[in-house]
Parts: structure tokens; sequence; C-alpha cells
């Protein structure tokens, strides 16, 4: 199969360890990356201002740099699920895959070799959770397979903690912690209470941009617990 790795802006500046953690992880996995020499952004920043209809220039570039492949692998929910519902045609949709979906479903990953000797405590954020359907909504009553923390659990040495609301928004939003900065705050400080509740060391999730947000309200708090994309942790040596 012909497998592209996409990286979404924010990573690509501010994050650019994730991108490699996802690039090495793969390669453990023998899967031939490709990376296009110009990705395009998905155009979700716009498209969550009010103005999507201005990122269809966005969608031909992506479109076009990705034509070639089967697979598009993104290390973030968010551009995924933007990618496959408003950029992409229907027919076009089982080409991009998030991290985790690509690692569980297509890959069928049971086995890592990875080694991360740390509390962890996941936050699922909400274009994986709701959009993605990576792990059951409390608000629907479900019980079920959630593929980042099954993949969590194959890490040596981690103990995934429990958490008291295990699909809380953390407040990200995008253009909504900007408009909306007091509650966006406070959401935020909400989630990291119940991870600071059970000990964890890191906290880890598929959403650099949660995570991002969550390291801001962690840093002026001045704690102690740090920040992990997933793939970072999936590709931790034994």
């Amino acid at each position: 199969m012909k497998v592209a790795l996409y990286i979404p802006c924010y990573v690509d500046q501010l994050y650019p360890q994730v991108a490699i953690a996802t690039l090495e992880l793969l390669e453990k996995l023998n899967v031939s990356i490709e990376y296009p020499a110009t990705p395009p952004c998905c155009g979700q920043p716009m498209a969550n201002a009010g103005f999507e209809h201005l990122t269809t220039t966005l969608g031909n570039s992506f479109k076009n740099c990705f034509k070639h492949y089967d697979y598009i692998v993104c290390p973030s929910g968010s551009c995924t699920l933007h990618l496959k519902e408003h950029v992409l045609p229907a027919a076009a949709k089982p080409q991009v895959w998030e991290l985790t979906e690509f690692l569980t479903d297509i890959l069928e990953v049971k086995t890592l070799s990875a080694y991360f000797p740390h509390k962890v405590g996941l936050h699922q954020s909400c274009h994986g959770l709701r959009g993605l359907m990576l792990a059951p909504m409390s608000e629907r009553m479900e019980h079920g397979f959630s593929k980042p923390a099954t993949l969590l659990r194959m890490v040596g040495g981690l103990e995934l903690l429990p958490l008291s609301r295990t699909d809380e928004c953390c407040g990200f939003g995008g253009t909504f912690c900007v408009t909306e900065e007091a509650v966006s705050v406070k959401m935020g400080q909400d989630r990291i209470d119940d991870h600071q509740q059970q000990g964890v060391e890191y906290i880890t999730g598929g959403d650099m941009s949660c995570l991002m947000h969550l390291e801001g309200i962690l840093k002026r708090q001045g704690s102690s617990i740090q920040v992990k994309h997933i793939a970072e942790i999936l590709n931790t040596m034994a």
C-alpha cells in the first residue's frame, strides 16, 4: 500500500517532535511512508472562524497533493475529521485516517515494543471521540473499544490511570478558546484537576491542539505534569 503522512500546520510549526515520532513509529511497523513536499493546510482554522467558503483552493490543493496515495495518516483527530467531512468527496473519505485508527483498524497492531514507565492519563479529544468514534461516548451510555487506550496498554511499564470524566471537553475548541477565553480556561482547569486527582505524571492524547491548551494551563500553575502526544509514547524505545 502507498501511504502518505499528513502533518497539520500547528504540529509542523510548534511540535515537530510529534511528526518525527509518528514517522518513526510507522517505520518501526514496516510501513513505507512518503511525505509530499508542499502539503497544504486542511483549512480548518478558516472554517471554524466562519470562512469555509474561502477554503476551496486549499481543498483542491490537498486533493492534488495526495491523490496518488492509498492511505493518508494524520496525527490529529480534528484535522482528520475536517478533511473527511468538509474537504474530500464521499468517495475519498476512507483515504484519511487518524493515527490511532490507522494502527488499530488498518495495521491491526497487537503488540508494541515501546516502554514508558510512568503514570499516564488519556485525554480523549472531542473530534476524535464524537466525530471519528475512537472511543465510546458517556452521554450515549456506551461501553466498548477505545483505540488510543488499547494501544497505550501495549506499552511496557505504562500505568494508564482511570479518570472520573473520561470524555469531557478540555475547552480548547479552536476559536472558542479565543472568543470565550474565561470559559475555555475553566474547562481546561477542570480537566487538569481530574488528572491531578488520579496522580498522573503525563497527560496524553491524539490531538496536540488540546494538549497545547492543557500544557499552557499546567505551566501557568507550575505543575510537574507533562503532556505528550500518543505517538511520542508509542514510539519510545524498550
